[in-house]
């Protein structure tokens, strides 16, 4: 048994024996996030493009992620349903787990990230499909998916939907767990630890939440901290759609998603029949989307190419830019790129090549090989400086629940001088076969620091709500549990009272039968003593009047005698 395999055989089962290293190459970082790193690569054996997701449990909580990655492969290795992930297999290596799926292009929030604007209300329709067909699965297997949003929602070369990122969800319903993405989450998953239990109706508010943020690039409350977006979720009415310009199926849909009490929400069954997804739309019409945004990428990538050519150019001959060139620069890209947006998303395309694998990085290499000599020229630590690789697909939310895993840090970034032309060649070769819709950002991005720092700081809201919460829990059991023994007490008294009562209401019944029958023989006797009484009466009459009638007689016996003398 090669080490790091489990001992447990039924777990042993769950994960491949072999070195990941020797089945799996050209990997490319193309996602980060709280767990971990996600990564293109290409299956040695088969040929086949596959992501891979890298979990570590090495350090702090190591049971815990522990758990966690068994809890989430048990949970893979279930799914079987077009509009889920497919799942292919799990590797250990090194204390990290190696999660194996299929390679998707990116995310619905990577659609918003690279036009900018909103997306159509059709193509906002076909997604949401998608995402239900994949929710009714899960929610008939007594599955809760709870953290659905449009970073969760892939998209295949086909234009096929997918649900991924199963790491907070349940494999049984009810739960009661505070787990999932603040902005996102149903008020019952909030109120769960002090109401009670919720079920897969809390995807379903995701869901509404999520047609607002591809309807708006926002979920609601995203303005505010993560502690006062839980509250007010909990606390005030639900969200709707802002603009009018929406369909009134559309909205329909939205506020049935989005009612407050989870029994009046529809299951996603009864949300299928509704006329906003059932509406007629082409088969093409993501498949569309996706080609329209690799073009807008591509061009996206060649506007940012251009101008990190620019910055070299410029330090080599006339040292490093000002802030006021940085600010042309800037401008000048910025409204390229709103151009080139604005037309490749208002003209729908009309014929694409499915089987394409065009992509930013294709694009990137040619542009690459046009100016390599000019590349060549720049000084190392000049280039070293300037120049940040970061291809990344899938979008990185915070994602939140009680006893997660810890954040892996900030997504890696890779640094080339031009000692490694060669290098750098090869790998955009690796990456021939590497097909996204999201950007790649070549020049460092101001911002970037700005929203890791806002991350940083959910992750720390969210653990100090987390903490509180859990205070708050344990009060609440040894309240409970105070209760719960006074409550004992008092019934054991009330019992004790109650068999008294009893006992009382008995002897009262009794009572009269008792009096009764003490009367009955109190009177027998006294018959008995009167009668005895009236023969004692009669007999002393009866010997009284025979001693009178014998003196009388006795009498007159002398007075007899006497007279006859």
């Amino acid at each position: 048994t090669r080490k790091g395999v489990p001992k447990d055989p039924e777990l042993a089962d769950l994960f491949f024996k072999d070195d990941p290293e020797d089945v799996f190459c050209d990997l490319h970082e193309i996602g980060h996030g709280s767990f971990g790193a996600v990564y293109f690569a290409r299956n040695l054996y088969s040929n086949e493009v596959v992501a891979i997701k890298k979990m570590s449990y090495n350090g702090k909580q190591t049971t815990e992620k522990w758990q966690d990655i068994i809890k989430e492969v048990k949970f893979l290795g279930q799914l079987r349903h077009p509009n889920t992930i497919e799942y292919k297999g799990c590797y250990l290596k090194d204390n990290t787990a190696w999660l194996v799926m299929e390679y998707c292009l990116g995310s619905a929030s990577d659609l918003l990230e690279v036009h900018k604007k909103p997306l159509q209300e059709l193509e906002i329709a076909a997604i949401t499909h998608g995402a239900l067909l994949g929710l009714a699965y899960l929610h008939s297997h007594n599955m809760i998916h709870r953290d659905v949003k449009a970073g969760n929602i892939l998209l295949t070369e086909l234009g096929q939907v997918k649900l991924a990122d199963f790491g907070s969800a349940s494999i049984a319903s009810p739960a009661n767990s505070f787990v999932g993405t603040p902005y996102w989450m149903a008020p019952e998953v909030i109120l769960a630890m002090d109401e009670g239990q919720y079920e897969g109706k809390v995807d379903i508010w995701s869901l509404g939440i999520t047609c607002i943020e591809l309807a708006e690039r926002k979920p609601p409350l995203f303005n505010m901290n993560a502690m006062s977006a839980l509250y007010h979720i909990a606390q005030n009415d639900s969200p709707t759609l802002q603009s009018n310009e929406w369909s009134d199926p559309f909205r329909s849909f939205v506020d049935y998603c989005l009612l407050k009490i989870p029994q009046d929400r529809p299951s996603s069954g009864e949300l299928l029949r509704h006329d906003f997804v059932r509406r007629e739309r082409s088969p093409r019409i993501l498949i569309d989307l996706i080609q329209r945004t690799k073009d807008a990428v591509r061009e996206l990538d060649n506007l940012q190419y251009r101008k990190m050519k620019k910055i070299l150019y410029q330090e080599k001959h006339n040292g490093p830019m000002g802030e006021s060139q940085e600010e042309e620069e800037d401008s000048e890209a910025a409204s390229c790129k709103m151009n080139s947006l604005g037309s490749n998303h208002s003209i729908p395309s009309t014929s694409v090549s499915t089987g394409s694998r065009s992509s930013s990085v294709n694009s990137m290499q040619e542009v690459l090989d046009d100016s390599c000599s000019d590349v060549t020229t720049m000084h190392p630590q000049d280039y070293s400086s300037t120049l940040d690789l970061h291809v990344c697909v899938f979008h990185a939310e915070p994602s939140v629940q009680l006893g997660g895993r810890a954040p892996q840090g900030h997504p890696a970034r890779v640094r080339r001088s031009s000692s490694d032309k060669s290098s750098q060649a090869q790998n955009y070769k690796n990456q021939s076969a590497f097909a996204t819709i999201k950007s790649a950002s070549l020049v460092r991005d101001p911002s970037r620091s700005t929203s890791m720092s806002r991350k940083s700081e959910l992750r720390e809201q969210m653990s100090g709500y987390k903490r509180m919460r859990r205070q708050h829990q344990k009060q609440l059991i040894a309240l409970e549990n105070k209760l719960k023994a006074e409550m004992d007490e008092h019934r054991l008294k009330l019992q004790k009272e109650e068999t008294q009562a009893n006992n009382a209401y008995i002897e009262l019944e009794k009572l009269p039968k008792r009096h009764a029958v003490h009367s009955e023989k109190e009177m027998k006797t006294a018959l008995t003593d009167e009668k005895k009484f009236q023969q004692q009466i009669v007999a002393q009459q009866k010997k009284e009047l025979t001693t009178f009638l014998d003196n009388q007689k006795k009498q007159y016996k002398l007075c007899k005698e006497k007279i006859k003398e």
